[in-house]
């Protein structure tokens, strides 16, 4: 790393280059697309990053959940250059290459379910989302869509309208699929009546249950899309009995069951899948983000009987899977292996969520702290006894983050959550500094 302020020391953002590019950024990129904090990276290794003007930052958001395996890890580099001085593309669906079904062997081994499965590839989260609901309407023979409030799933026309959230993401852009009915997720820190967690996760499955009778014929719908840890919608854990008497319903009505786990697979809560913290077996799983280590891909994993129900040419794309990000996926699993980076993701959740319970306990304004593994979010709010959001305090925290050396986001309905995205491979030290300056800005 170059001479600049490291991680803990304050600086001015943006510095001097930043501005510059800044500037140019402004006037040739949309407003529409957003940016957290006023720097452009220059390089970066592991968990830390470096800007342009040499500042050093310890990475609490890892590309948005993208680097599991951290910036420029040399395993995955090394599998990008050599197939790189191979080809870069082919199209699968004209000559075909190794890695893609290699990749599909694999991810069918390492994915829930002893069934027999395979595997599409896309480019991108949304994508196979996308992907998923077409093998699901077409096995099925049906057309509706349940799907929850918190959720994100994208931002194509039909993974908005299955999105939660309409302000930053889908308001303008309507009509959406009119087959898509949402309800609400058990957001045990808000749930309503003063009820429990556990309570509130049986009244969100009775209130399917009860749509079924009065205004949802439940034999004409096709799948129910859970993201079974909201990440955008603000890290919110779902109680156990939830996700299995939501499967339930699945078996009960001939309904497929699509697992998101875009964001918080790949064993950022120290399982593998997120879904395997539930006990619960998907009928489609879709990953993307993490698996590629930095390459876009993603895939959609169903039942072979599911895949089966669509005719040829009826899925598919040009760049899907890429022989690039098929290679990288490859190398990102064998390194997940190689390195314990599963059991790693459970140890540093452990530590990470013990000192930020410790935070709460000494500021009034962290009023919850949740999370599996490393998904973990820390909900900032005025008055803990009415839980009233705190989304100016909220921003005025990450400011400071940024402003001595970690980058971080906050999501949810409320832009009042904290949430942690920081790759699997940083050191204790690493996530102790960058733990040592949020607890500084949430002080201040």
């Amino acid at each position: 790393m170059s001479e600049g302020k490291k991680a803990g020391e304050k600086r001015v953002l943006p510095g001097k280059k930043s501005a510059k590019l800044l500037h140019l950024r402004k006037k040739y990129i949309p407003e529409a697309v957003f940016q957290v904090a006023p720097v452009f990276i220059e390089r970066g290794k592991g968990a830390i990053i470096e800007d342009v003007d040499g500042n050093e930052y310890i990475d609490f958001a890892g590309g948005i959940c993208v680097l599991n395996v951290g910036q420029s890890n040399e395993a995955i580099i090394s599998a990008i250059k050599e197939q790189m001085e191979k080809h870069l593309h082919a199209d699968h669906n004209v000559t075909m290459y190794e890695s893609y079904v290699r990749l599909a062997q694999k991810l069918t081994e390492i994915t829930p379910g002893t069934f027999q499965k395979q595997v599409l590839f896309s480019n991108s989260g949304a994508e196979g989302i996308e992907n998923a609901v077409k093998i699901a309407r077409r096995f099925t023979g049906r057309y509706g869509l349940i799907c929850f409030e918190g959720a994100f799933h994208g931002r194509t026309a039909l993974t908005m309208g299955l999105t939660s959230q309409v302000r930053n993401y889908k308001y303008g852009f309507g009509p959406f699929d009119p087959g898509i009915r949402r309800f609400p997720f058990p957001y045990g820190y808000r749930a309503p009546f003063g009820v429990s967690a556990d309570e509130y996760g049986n009244y969100c499955i009775e209130k399917i249950e009860d749509s079924f009778r009065s205004y949802i014929a439940s034999d004409e719908i096709a799948a129910v899309v859970l993201e079974i840890i909201p990440g955008e919608g603000g890290y919110m854990v779902p109680p156990k009995n939830f996700v299995q008497k939501l499967r339930k319903i699945c078996d009960d009505h001939g309904i497929l069951l699509i697992d998101d786990e875009i964001q918080v697979g790949m064993g950022r809560t120290g399982k593998m899948w997120a879904i395997d913290n539930f006990d619960v077996v998907p009928d489609i799983l879709v990953t993307a983000k993490s698996i590629g280590g930095g390459m876009p891909i993603a895939a959609t994993v169903a039942k072979k009987e599911h895949m089966d129900a669509v005719p040829i040419s009826g899925l598919g794309g040009t760049f899907n899977g890429n022989p690039v990000s098929c290679a990288a996926a490859l190398k990102v699993i064998e390194f997940y292996e190689k390195e314990n980076l599963v059991q790693n993701a459970a140890r540093l959740g452990r530590i990470a969520m013990d000192r930020l319970e410790k935070m709460q306990e000494k500021y009034a304004v962290i009023g919850d702290v949740r999370g599996i593994g490393c998904a973990i979010g820390i909900e900032l709010v005025k008055d803990r006894r009415t839980k009233k959001p705190d989304a100016e305090r909220t921003k005025a925290v990450l400011k400071q983050c940024h402003e001595h050396g970690l980058i971080i986001l906050s999501c949810g309905a409320y832009h009042n959550v904290i949430r942690f995205m920081f790759p699997l491979v940083i050191s204790e030290e690493e996530l102790e500094s960058g733990l040592d300056i949020l607890e500084n800005a949430i002080k201040k």
